[in-house]
């Protein structure tokens, strides 16, 4: 999709290079934008809120030079230790990057929580783009975010608030290029066959916790973590074992994770295989178990181990 972006006299064109920080709401459509822009799966996608804890990045070559996006977690009011932590990685991001775009789902009304988020978003308006999300939707209502950012952000550029659907691949090259419009000129940061920096240890993990989110209900996605306990090269034929725990908080949540005659526990792990069999040009054999860590999201050892500061 991005390569296909073509040269037009409207742009500075040059060695253009940003690091650019998407900030949202949870469930704006952060994630599907990255994978879409990046044309691959490297950030989870669910209907589940919150499931993003990381700043994850997804890199973006094109003619006009080099964007890398840090997907960070939804901004979201909440007191408790794991959330107030994912509020300071996206903070830390903004603050840090060259460009922010920021990504509002026209299908909600703005509330509260949006009012949070694009209080955060106008310190950054002379170096920001506004997509206007989820516009195919038919409960979408444009006109009243375009309102609502107008009333937030005093004399925002009308050419840097564009109209997309993520999910469709809608209005992605308009977006892109006007970020690129607002890029520093600098040399890339990656070779251009890099679409992600994630290491393989990140990526497998982080396939673990998407084919698991997907498949378990209620407040079970926000009570586990993947841990990756070894990963092992085996013979001369870059094979590689890798094994893996998939981590609750409580005894009970540890039998609905494995399942009745361990159903759930072996779905996840072939969803997993297959995924992890698209993403790495090597085969992987996985080892994946369930073990309890009792109220992790309350452990500094293990929220510094997943969310690093």
């Amino acid at each position: 999709m991005s390569e296909n972006i073509e040269n037009t006299n409207d742009l500075d064109v040059g060695e253009k290079t940003a690091v650019v920080a998407i900030l949202g709401r949870p469930s704006s459509g952060k994630s599907t934008f990255m994978n879409t822009a990046c044309q691959e799966p490297v950030s989870i996608v669910s209907p589940i809120p919150q499931t993003t804890r990381n700043a994850i990045r997804g890199i973006v070559n094109t003619s006009f030079g080099q964007l890398v996006f840090v997907d960070t977690p939804g901004y979201h009011e909440s007191d408790k230790k794991l959330n107030l932590r994912l509020k300071s990685v996206t903070e830390e991001q903004l603050k840090d990057s060259d460009c922010i775009l920021y990504i509002i789902d026209t299908t909600r009304e703005p509330g509260s929580e949006e009012e949070m988020n694009v209080s955060l978003a106008a310190k950054y308006a002379d170096r920001m783009v506004i997509a206007l999300n989820k516009t195919d939707a038919k409960e979408s209502n444009v006109p009243a975010v375009r309102a609502f950012v107008a009333a937030h952000i005093k004399d925002f550029p009308q050419e840097r608030t564009l109209e997309m659907s993520a999910k469709n691949n809608e209005g992605i090259n308009e977006v892109l290029k006007a970020l690129y419009s607002i890029a520093p000129v600098q040399p890339p940061l990656y070779t251009e066959d890099m679409y992600t920096d994630q290491n393989i240890g990140f990526r497998i993990a982080e396939i673990i916790r998407g084919e698991a989110i997907t498949r378990l209900t209620q407040e079970l996605p926000h009570c586990l973590y993947v841990d990756i306990a070894d990963i092992e090269n085996r013979g001369n034929n870059g094979k590689m074992w890798v094994r893996a725990f998939l981590c609750v908080e409580r005894e009970s949540q540890k039998g609905m994770v494995i399942g009745k005659g361990a159903a759930m526990i072996k779905a996840i792990r072939m969803a997993s295989l297959k995924k992890i069999a698209d993403v790495f040009p090597f085969k992987i054999d996985l080892d994946l178990q369930v073990k309890v860590d009792k109220n992790w999201r309350q452990h500094d050892n293990v929220l510094n181990k997943i969310i690093p500061q």
